[in-house]
Protein backbone atom coordinates (compact mmCIF):
# COMPACT_ATOMS: atom_id res chain seq x y z
CA UNK A 1 0.00 0.00 0.00
CA UNK A 2 1.16 3.19 -0.78
CA UNK A 3 2.22 5.58 1.81
CA UNK A 4 0.26 8.69 2.98
CA UNK A 5 0.76 11.66 0.64
CA UNK A 6 0.72 15.06 1.91
CA UNK A 7 -2.19 16.97 0.57
CA UNK A 8 -2.10 18.90 -2.52
CA UNK A 9 -2.92 22.03 -0.11
CA UNK A 10 0.33 21.52 1.39
CA UNK A 11 2.24 21.03 -1.82
CA UNK A 12 2.75 22.49 -5.60
CA UNK A 13 0.82 20.31 -7.60
CA UNK A 14 3.87 19.48 -9.79
CA UNK A 15 5.43 18.27 -6.13
CA UNK A 16 2.43 16.32 -5.58
CA UNK A 17 2.24 14.93 -9.26
CA UNK A 18 6.00 13.80 -8.64
CA UNK A 19 5.60 12.45 -5.04
CA UNK A 20 2.70 10.55 -6.26
CA UNK A 21 4.12 8.78 -9.12
CA UNK A 22 7.31 8.06 -7.30
CA UNK A 23 5.04 5.85 -4.59
CA UNK A 24 3.70 3.56 -7.43
CA UNK A 25 7.06 3.00 -8.50
CA UNK A 26 6.82 4.77 -11.67
CA UNK A 27 9.80 6.79 -13.44
CA UNK A 28 9.37 10.06 -12.75
CA UNK A 29 10.65 12.16 -15.50
CA UNK A 30 13.35 15.00 -14.43
CA UNK A 31 13.18 18.41 -16.63
CA UNK A 32 16.88 18.73 -17.73
CA UNK A 33 18.67 21.96 -16.46
CA UNK A 34 18.96 24.98 -18.32
CA UNK A 35 22.22 26.25 -19.77
CA UNK A 36 23.87 29.51 -18.62
CA UNK A 37 23.15 32.25 -20.66
CA UNK A 38 26.23 32.64 -22.95
CA UNK A 39 28.55 35.25 -21.37
CA UNK A 40 29.36 37.97 -23.36
CA UNK A 41 33.73 38.45 -23.42
CA UNK A 42 35.36 41.26 -24.67
CA UNK A 43 36.98 41.51 -27.91
CA UNK A 44 40.09 41.86 -28.36
CA UNK A 45 39.68 44.41 -30.71
CA UNK A 46 38.88 46.84 -27.84
CA UNK A 47 41.04 49.17 -26.20
CA UNK A 48 41.52 48.67 -22.54
CA UNK A 49 42.03 51.63 -21.71
CA UNK A 50 39.15 53.27 -23.52
CA UNK A 51 36.90 50.58 -24.55
CA UNK A 52 36.86 52.36 -27.75
CA UNK A 53 37.69 49.82 -30.98
CA UNK A 54 40.94 48.96 -32.06
CA UNK A 55 42.10 49.84 -34.26
CA UNK A 56 40.23 53.22 -35.17
CA UNK A 57 41.41 56.26 -36.92
CA UNK A 58 42.04 59.86 -34.96
CA UNK A 59 44.24 62.72 -35.60
CA UNK A 60 47.37 65.05 -34.90
CA UNK A 61 45.92 67.91 -32.60
CA UNK A 62 49.10 69.99 -32.71
CA UNK A 63 51.88 71.04 -35.23
CA UNK A 64 54.60 69.15 -33.28
CA UNK A 65 53.97 65.96 -31.90
CA UNK A 66 56.90 63.45 -31.00
CA UNK A 67 56.44 59.70 -31.86
CA UNK A 68 58.35 57.82 -29.38
CA UNK A 69 60.10 54.22 -29.64
CA UNK A 70 58.01 53.33 -26.32
CA UNK A 71 55.18 54.34 -24.19
CA UNK A 72 57.27 57.07 -22.08
CA UNK A 73 59.05 60.13 -22.41
CA UNK A 74 62.38 58.08 -21.70
CA UNK A 75 62.04 56.29 -25.22
CA UNK A 76 63.80 57.93 -27.77
CA UNK A 77 62.12 60.15 -30.33
CA UNK A 78 61.69 58.10 -33.50
CA UNK A 79 60.02 60.71 -35.49
CA UNK A 80 58.58 64.06 -34.81
CA UNK A 81 55.59 65.12 -36.93
CA UNK A 82 54.31 68.86 -37.26
CA UNK A 83 51.06 68.45 -39.48
CA UNK A 84 48.25 69.48 -37.09
CA UNK A 85 45.31 67.22 -38.97
CA UNK A 86 47.13 64.66 -39.91
CA UNK A 87 45.09 61.41 -39.68
CA UNK A 88 46.93 58.62 -37.88
CA UNK A 89 45.70 55.06 -36.92
CA UNK A 90 45.71 54.23 -33.30
CA UNK A 91 46.24 50.13 -33.09
CA UNK A 92 47.26 50.18 -29.43
CA UNK A 93 47.12 51.74 -25.86
CA UNK A 94 48.51 52.01 -23.02
CA UNK A 95 47.62 54.31 -19.74
CA UNK A 96 48.22 57.57 -21.30
CA UNK A 97 49.98 56.87 -24.27
CA UNK A 98 48.57 54.97 -27.89
CA UNK A 99 50.33 53.52 -30.64
CA UNK A 100 50.02 55.35 -33.47
CA UNK A 101 50.67 54.23 -37.64
CA UNK A 102 50.56 56.60 -40.14
CA UNK A 103 49.47 56.82 -43.80
CA UNK A 104 52.74 55.11 -44.22
CA UNK A 105 53.02 52.64 -41.98
CA UNK A 106 55.39 54.39 -39.62
CA UNK A 107 54.09 53.57 -36.15
CA UNK A 108 55.40 54.35 -33.00
CA UNK A 109 53.70 56.20 -29.35
CA UNK A 110 52.57 59.51 -28.26
CA UNK A 111 50.70 61.16 -25.38
CA UNK A 112 46.65 60.80 -25.84
CA UNK A 113 46.60 64.50 -25.23
CA UNK A 114 47.94 65.31 -28.33
CA UNK A 115 45.39 63.86 -30.11
CA UNK A 116 42.23 64.34 -31.83
CA UNK A 117 38.58 62.60 -32.02
CA UNK A 118 38.11 65.07 -35.65
CA UNK A 119 38.02 62.91 -38.16
CA UNK A 120 40.41 63.37 -41.12
CA UNK A 121 41.56 61.88 -44.40
CA UNK A 122 44.27 62.31 -46.87
CA UNK A 123 44.25 61.59 -50.15
CA UNK A 124 46.33 58.72 -51.46
CA UNK A 125 48.62 58.17 -54.42
CA UNK A 126 46.92 55.70 -57.08
CA UNK A 127 48.71 52.07 -57.40
CA UNK A 128 51.45 52.15 -59.31
CA UNK A 129 50.13 51.48 -63.01
CA UNK A 130 46.92 53.12 -62.46
CA UNK A 131 44.36 55.41 -64.13
CA UNK A 132 43.59 57.37 -61.00
CA UNK A 133 40.01 58.80 -61.61
CA UNK A 134 40.31 57.84 -65.30
CA UNK A 135 40.93 61.11 -66.06
CA UNK A 136 44.73 61.21 -66.24
CA UNK A 137 47.45 59.46 -68.76
CA UNK A 138 47.81 56.66 -66.27
CA UNK A 139 51.55 57.02 -66.75
CA UNK A 140 52.63 58.52 -63.66
CA UNK A 141 51.49 57.26 -60.18
CA UNK A 142 52.90 60.56 -58.34
CA UNK A 143 51.24 63.57 -60.95
CA UNK A 144 48.01 61.56 -60.88
CA UNK A 145 45.28 63.40 -59.12
CA UNK A 146 42.06 62.79 -57.26
CA UNK A 147 38.71 64.20 -58.51
CA UNK A 148 36.62 66.30 -55.80
CA UNK A 149 33.07 66.59 -57.34
CA UNK A 150 30.21 68.40 -56.04
CA UNK A 151 27.86 65.60 -55.46
CA UNK A 152 28.63 61.89 -54.41
CA UNK A 153 28.35 61.19 -58.87
CA UNK A 154 30.93 60.73 -60.92
CA UNK A 155 29.00 62.91 -63.36
CA UNK A 156 28.42 65.82 -61.28
CA UNK A 157 30.98 69.35 -61.69
CA UNK A 158 34.26 68.62 -60.71
CA UNK A 159 35.10 71.01 -57.80
CA UNK A 160 38.43 70.41 -57.80
CA UNK A 161 41.97 68.33 -58.27
CA UNK A 162 43.01 67.00 -55.67
CA UNK A 163 47.21 65.70 -55.83
CA UNK A 164 47.91 62.91 -53.39
CA UNK A 165 48.88 64.13 -49.76
CA UNK A 166 46.07 66.80 -49.37
CA UNK A 167 44.76 67.12 -46.25
CA UNK A 168 40.55 66.85 -45.68
CA UNK A 169 37.80 67.51 -43.18
CA UNK A 170 35.59 64.60 -43.01
CA UNK A 171 32.29 65.41 -42.87
CA UNK A 172 30.37 62.09 -44.18
CA UNK A 173 31.13 59.05 -45.07
CA UNK A 174 28.56 56.49 -47.50
CA UNK A 175 31.04 53.86 -47.50
CA UNK A 176 31.50 54.75 -51.02
CA UNK A 177 31.50 58.27 -51.11
CA UNK A 178 33.19 60.69 -48.87
CA UNK A 179 32.27 64.59 -47.98
CA UNK A 180 35.14 66.48 -47.40
CA UNK A 181 36.85 70.17 -46.67
CA UNK A 182 39.31 71.12 -48.22
CA UNK A 183 41.55 74.34 -47.71
CA UNK A 184 43.39 74.93 -51.20
CA UNK A 185 45.57 77.72 -51.27
CA UNK A 186 44.64 78.33 -55.32
CA UNK A 187 40.62 78.62 -54.28
CA UNK A 188 41.50 81.07 -52.14
CA UNK A 189 39.61 78.94 -49.29
CA UNK A 190 37.93 76.06 -48.18
CA UNK A 191 36.11 73.51 -50.86
CA UNK A 192 33.67 71.44 -49.89
CA UNK A 193 33.22 68.24 -52.08
CA UNK A 194 32.91 64.63 -52.34
CA UNK A 195 35.82 61.99 -53.10
CA UNK A 196 35.58 58.25 -53.90
CA UNK A 197 36.28 56.51 -50.07
CA UNK A 198 38.43 54.68 -51.58
CA UNK A 199 41.16 57.38 -52.54
CA UNK A 200 41.24 58.57 -48.86
CA UNK A 201 42.92 57.46 -46.17
CA UNK A 202 41.83 57.96 -42.43
CA UNK A 203 37.90 56.26 -43.00
CA UNK A 204 37.95 52.15 -43.85
CA UNK A 205 36.95 50.63 -46.89
CA UNK A 206 32.78 50.82 -46.80
CA UNK A 207 32.87 52.65 -43.28
CA UNK A 208 30.17 55.00 -42.49
CA UNK A 209 30.78 58.37 -40.43
CA UNK A 210 27.93 60.46 -39.89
Amino acid sequence: MAPDLPSRSTLAPTLALALALAATGAVVPVAPARAAPPVAVPGASVGAKTGLPLPRYASLKTDRVNLREGPSKDHRTLWVFQRAGLPVEIVAEFETWRRIRDSEGTEGWVLHSLLSGRRTSIVTAPRAGGKGDGKGDGKSEVKAETSLYARADDASAEEARLQAGVIGSVKSCSGTWCRVIVALPQKRGDVDGYVRQERLWGVYPYEKVE
